[in-house]
């Protein structure tokens, strides 16, 4: 019972620290992929949870599709240079 709530405590904190890298990252391909990162561990929150259903299409579809979308919508538009 103590092993399982270490667990999921530290994998809340991991989920804070990947959000928090997100928002800090400066490269945006390096947040996306923190921000995948996150929605993997919040993932495995749910299947700690019991709720491997949810656990699935969070993976699949927070993780994995989001993730696909972010990455073509920024290799597709231009990055400004700073003069």
């Amino acid at each position: 019972m103590i092993a399982e709530t270490i667990i999921q405590v530290v994998t809340l904190l991991l989920i804070v620290l990947g959000g928090a890298l997100a928002v800090w990252f400066k490269d945006l391909l390096s947040s996306i992929i923190a921000l995948a990162g996150a929605s993997l561990l919040v993932a495995l929150e749910f299947y700690i949870l019991q709720a491997p259903d949810v656990a699935i299409a969070e993976a699949g579809i927070g993780a994995a599709l989001t993730m696909a979308i972010y990455v073509v919508a920024l290799r597709r538009t231009r990055r400004k240079e700073k003069e």
